[in-house]
């Protein structure tokens, strides 16, 4: 395990004392290169994911998105914990108490609504960057939702996840019954999950494959977190973003037009200098980290 005084732990856990302007809900840093750090940072109300928050998420990942030296991407929670999920008391007059004058219109906006909400955590999906989430405590709501949206998944042997949405009168609407199914492999344990609202521990939340890796505390899981970013960050970016994209649509598709739509990527992709730069540092017995990869 890292040791507490290493540099990675250091820099991981230097997150800034708020969230950085232009946003209210998120603590945006780099703290090595190439590798974006995206806080969620209302700890005094445990993350909960207010107005403002929805939005910003939009607003940070297509900026994430569009910055040519970000390679990776690490999402986590400041405080004592990653998220309690939606803020029921800021969002209760969007959600309760929708506009319109009729049925036809009142149903429209509150379709608008769950499809901005939706499309805050599909930003996460669509960045081309690999987005790294590290969880630590409580993960509710509309954390699962969110996590299910990045690539990989860490978190703390204290973390802890919950479908809450059935216990407060709702199907979750954002993003979990569509992309659990496809991240754990057992259908009855995401319909158990989702039907009773029972917490999941680390221990099983690996065993399921939730999540990839368990480490004992959060000074470990942001040291561990930042490492892997840093890692994938030293590969081609033509490579790493090409991984990320053909795997979404591998999900999405049957093998064969996964196939197709590899090779149509591919006999772009493969005339790049990247290849032979890395195929040189192999030779040399280098590390991939050690080529200077032009930006993408």
């Amino acid at each position: 395990e890292t040791p507490l005084s290493s540099p990675a732990v250091l820099r991981a856990m230097s997150s800034s004392a708020g969230p950085t302007p232009p946003y209210t809900t998120l603590a945006v840093s780099r703290p090595a290169p190439a590798v974006t750090h995206v806080e969620i940072h209302r700890p005094d109300k445990r993350n909960a994911m207010n107005k403002a928050f929805w939005r910003e998420m939009v607003e940070c990942f297509s900026e994430i998105s569009e910055d040519q030296d970000c390679r990776a991407v690490v999402v986590s929670g400041a405080g004592k914990t990653f998220t309690a999920g939606i803020d029921i008391v800021d969002l209760a007059g969007e959600v309760l108490q929708p506009r319109g004058d009729d049925t036809a219109r009142i149903s429209y906006n509150i379709r608008k609504t769950i499809t901005h909400f939706q499309e805050s955590f599909s930003a996460i999906e669509r960045c081309p960057k690999p987005v790294l989430v590290a969880i630590h405590g409580a993960c509710v709501g509309g954390g699962v939702d969110l996590i299910t949206a990045c690539d990989i998944r860490l978190c703390t042997q204290d973390a802890w996840f919950q479908v809450k949405e059935v216990d407060i009168g709702l199907a979750a609407d954002v993003g979990t019954l569509q992309r659990l199914p496809k991240v754990i492999g057992s259908r009855s344990l995401v319909n158990e999950l989702a039907l009773t609202a029972r917490k999941m521990y680390a221990d099983e939340a690996k065993s399921s494959g939730l999540v990839s890796r368990v480490f004992q505390h959060k000074a470990a899981l942001m040291a561990g977190a930042l490492e892997m970013a840093e890692e994938i960050a030293g590969r081609s970016p033509v490579a790493v973003q090409g991984t990320k994209i053909n795997l979404l649509y591998s999900r999405d598709h049957s093998v064969e037009e996964g196939l197709q739509f590899m090779a149509a990527w591919n006999m772009s992709m493969l005339q790049t200098a990247d290849l032979m730069k890395s195929a040189q540092a192999s030779m040399e017995k280098k590390s991939p980290r050690t080529v200077a990869f032009a930006k993408l």
